[in-house]
C-alpha cells in the first residue's frame, strides 16, 4: 500500500496522470493490483456507473478500502466490478479496456509475472487503449522467482517483453514520489496518447501565462506611480460621467 503519509500523494499522482492521458468519465479502466483502493478511491466516484474495474490477489485489502476510504453506499451507486485473482488473468472481466493502470506492480514482480501481465494486457486491449505502469529501473534484471518487496529491471527487458506480446512502450515524463519509472503501453502506432498529452502540455502552458500575466498586473497595481494613475483614471472617468450627467438635463431642460 505504501507509505501512509504518502497515501494520498501517490492517489493524486495516478489520477491526475490518467486524465491528463485523456481519461474521462465515460471510459472504462482496469486497476491492476488495486489493493486497499489507494487510487480507486478517486476514479470510482470520478467514472460514470459500472465503468471501474480493478484486479486485486487480496480480497481482504479491498474490503478495507471500501470501510474505510469509499463506503458501501459509493459502491452501490457506481457497481464497480472486482475480481480477487493472483495470476492477473485480466480477461476473467471478459471485455476491453480503454485504459489499464499498473502501478508500483512491476516493482515487485518477478520476470515471468510481468510477462504474464503483459500477455493478458495484450488481450483486454484495443487499437486506441492506454496502459500506465511504472517500474524500478535499474543496471541489471530481477531474476528471482517470488513476488518479493522491491525489484529493478532495465527498460530494455520491459520494452523487449512488451514486443513479444505486439505491444509498444515509451516513457512518460511524470512524477513518482518513490521514483519509479512510468512508462506507456499500448498497441504499435497508437496515437491517442500524444494528442491528449500535447492538449495538456498546452493547457498548462495557458495556465502558466496567465498566472505569470496576473502576478505581473499585481505588480504593476502595488506600484505607487500606477496606483496613482489608476486612482487618476477612475476620478477622470467620474469627472466624465458626471459632466455628461449635467449636460443632459440642461439639453432636458431646453
Amino acid at each position: 500500500m505504501g507509505p501512509e503519509e504518502k497515501y494520498d500523494l501517490f492517489s493524486a499522482v495516478q489520477f491526475n496522470l490518467l486524465t491528463n492521458l485523456g481519461l474521462r468519465e465515460y471510459h472504462s479502466l482496469l486497476d491492476i493490483g488495486c489493493g486497499s483502493l489507494r487510487a480507486g478511491r478517486l476514479f470510482i466516484p470520478y467514472l460514470l456507473r459500472g465503468r471501474y474495474f480493478g484486479i486485486e490477489p487480496q480480497e481482504w485489502l479491498v474490503k478495507e478500502g471500501i470501510s474505510k476510504q469509499l463506503g458501501q453506499d459509493m459502491i452501490d451507486l457506481k457497481r464497480p466490478s472486482f475480481v480477487f485473482d493472483d495470476n492477473f488473468s485480466l480477461t476473467r472481466f471478459e471485455q476491453k479496456f480503454d485504459f489499464l493502470l499498473a502501478h508500483s506492480i512491476f516493482s515487485h514482480a518477478t520476470q515471468a509475472q510481468v510477462r504474464r501481465c503483459m500477455e493478458e494486457a495484450a488481450k483486454v486491449m484495443d487499437d486506441t487503449s492506454l496502459f500506465a505502469a511504472t517500474f524500478v529501473e535499474g543496471e541489471k534484471d530481477y531474476t528471482g522467482d517470488k513476488w518479493t518487496i522491491w525489484v529493478e529491471y532495465t527498460f530494455d527487458f520491459i520494452k523487449r517483453t512488451a514486443l513479444e506480446q505486439g505491444l509498444s512502450v515509451r516513457r512518460l515524463d511524470w512524477p513518482s514520489p518513490d521514483l519509479q519509472q512510468w512508462i506507456l503501453i499500448t498497441k504499435p502506432g497508437n496515437m491517442t496518447f500524444q494528442q491528449e498529452m500535447d492538449t495538456s502540455v498546452a493547457l498548462m502552458n495557458a495556465l502558466k501565462e496567465l498566472d505569470f500575466c496576473r502576478e505581473k498586473l499585481a505588480r504593476l497595481e502595488n506600484n505607487p506611480v500606477m496606483a496613482l494613475a489608476l486612482k487618476m483614471n477612475r476620478s477622470v472617468k467620474w469627472l466624465n460621467f458626471y459632466v455628461s450627467s449635467i449636460w443632459r438635463n440642461i439639453k432636458g431642460q431646453k
